[in-house]
């Protein structure tokens, strides 16, 4: 059947579909989006739904998935919620909490998600949509799909793939995976699973992650368009290859490591991590080495500890308990280590957590309020309404600072006057926004609220020279490259990488 509904647009929007999940498409939108600005075009990322806990909150205070912030950024415009009105946040046991427009409005499991949410998402995508081109009527949609546009079971119930295609009559784009091996039978069976009216929309293929000599695969390009009648427009070489060391991909892809560190730092892998594009900008420090901590182990090799934020509070903190690593960051700590936390991170370094509402992560009575780690005298009650804004503040430690970030989390965390700890002392001048330790014998413990912490840049190096006293390495004087900075280089490289293999104009019209 024909999809009739569309919305006409003054200028044809761009649509990344995948042959699969993590075939390349953020990437991809994130290129394009760049190459586009640096056109003078006024593109715009969009993706219907999404479903990460790794979120951002705009400057209205609505939540949105970091990947299309980033892409927003490589157009060199703020991230809004707008541009992705469903954001679907994983909880465990096959259940998420629903936003719209950058609110929370309810939680489903995945057997009733499309029964009960499917209508209401639609029409917020389109809402969306229509609000986007009201205010930006010159602009660019460059939309990203998500995981298969042809998973048979779930076509007829797809809100943000082919269904957004038709209703905005968009040139698409499908990424293959070459990677990934089969690469012929993903283009092939993709397109012979769609119907002829979506077929129709499929202006160009790339070919995503292709190693070696380009021209080794000008047959498979030309038995591609043989097959299918559709343009490669693109084969993307394995980008890493093409980025150095200190410019790598890893604020967008997270893969590999400095081979001579200074500093060691470990992130605890918790099963209901959130947010963690915080790291981002420890990522591309050069003097650090980061590894994810996923089980119980002795700590000491370890110059600090981070406890990154949490989906599922209550759920992680039981998980520290059952698997020894609480009582692992408890000896780390004892032993002059030093600790932070953010947001979820900052509430299980404390004393106690309590969830009368159910709302992170407690299944039963006997879980509504429980023990933290017990390293900062803080205790945090979870309330049914969340709290998500950007924030500005200035910092009274490590160092005096003007520090941005945002907020986005269900619980409110007071003083523990209760307990025999060690002094504690606001971060930030708004008091509420974190607190820290600084032990006699040496290490600190600190938390705070604030994601994109590190983004900060005199922050972040007075935090990371702190360490390096305590470990009698000499003081970096030198101002670090700024984080934002070093985003927009890479975002730029990896638009000139793109635009060297892609012919983008080809389906601009």
């Amino acid at each position: 059947m024909v999809f009739k509904e569309k919305l006409h647009v003054n200028k044809k929007p761009i649509m990344v579909l995948g042959t699969s999940s993590g075939a390349g498409k953020s990437l991809t939108v994130t290129a394009i989006c760049r190459i586009l600005k640096n056109l003078g075009e006024e593109p715009i990322p969009f993706k219907g739904q999404n479903m990460s806990n790794n979120a951002w909150v705009d400057w209205d205070g609505g939540e949105m998935a970091y990947s299309q912030a980033l892409q927003a950024f490589a157009c060199g415009i703020n991230p809004s919620s707008e541009m992705n009105p469903i954001l679907l946040k994983p909880q465990g046991n096959s259940t998420s909490e629903v936003i719209h427009l950058g609110k929370s409005i309810g939680t489903t499991t995945a057997v009733n998600y499309y029964k009960d949410w499917f209508v209401p998402g639609w029409e917020v995508i389109k809402k969306s949509l229509k609000s986007i081109y009201k205010r930006n009527s010159n602009c660019r949609l460059i939309i990203e799909g998500a995981g298969s546009p042809v998973e048979m079971n779930l076509m007829h119930r797809d809100l943000t793939n082919l269904r957004v295609a038709k209703y905005l009559n968009a040139n698409c784009i499908l990424v293959s995976d070459i990677e990934r091996g089969g690469v012929f039978a993903q283009i092939v069976g993709t397109l012979e699973l769609m119907k002829l009216e979506e077929k129709k929309l499929i202006k160009g293929i790339i070919i995503n992650r292709f190693r070696g000599d380009l021209s080794l695969f000008a047959e498979g390009k030309k038995w591609i368009e043989s097959k299918t009648k559709i343009p490669v427009i693109g084969i993307i070489p394995w980008l890493n290859d093409s980025f150095p060391p200190e410019d790598s991909l890893d604020l967008l892809e997270r893969k590999s490591h400095l081979n001579n560190p200074e500093i060691k730092v470990g992130i605890i892998k918790l099963p209901s991590i959130s947010n963690f594009s915080d790291f981002d900008p420890l990522e591309n420090e050069e003097s650090l080495f980061i590894e994810w901590i996923k089980g119980s182990q002795n700590l000491k090799n370890y110059d600090f500890i981070i406890l990154p934020g949490s989906k599922q509070t209550i759920k992680d903190q039981i998980f520290l308990e059952k698997s020894g690593l609480s009582q692992d960051i408890r000896e780390y700590s004892n032993n002059m280590g030093n600790i932070i936390g953010i947001c979820g991170g900052l509430q299980m370094l404390g004393t106690f957590l309590e969830d009368p509402f159910l709302k992170e992560g407690s299944k039963t009575f006997s879980e509504k309020k429980i023990g933290g780690i017990g390293l900062l005298p803080l205790k945090t009650t979870f309330f049914e309404e969340k709290l998500t804004r950007q924030i500005s503040s200035e910092s009274l430690w490590p160092c005096q600072s003007k520090v941005n970030g945002f907020e986005i989390h269900n619980g409110q965390t007071e003083l523990d006057n209760t307990q025999n700890l060690p002094k504690i002392n606001p971060i930030f001048k708004d008091v509420n926004l974190g607190w820290y330790i600084e032990k006699k014998k040496g290490g600190t413990i600190a938390g705070t609220y604030i994601h994109g912490i590190f983004e900060n840049d005199i922050w972040r190096d007075q935090y990371i020279n702190l360490i390096r006293k305590s470990k009698n390495l000499p003081i970096l004087n030198k101002r670090s490259i700024s984080y934002k900075e070093k985003r927009e280089s890479i975002i730029d490289n990896l638009a000139r990488e793109f635009d060297k293999h892609l012919n983008i104009t080809s389906f601009l019209n």
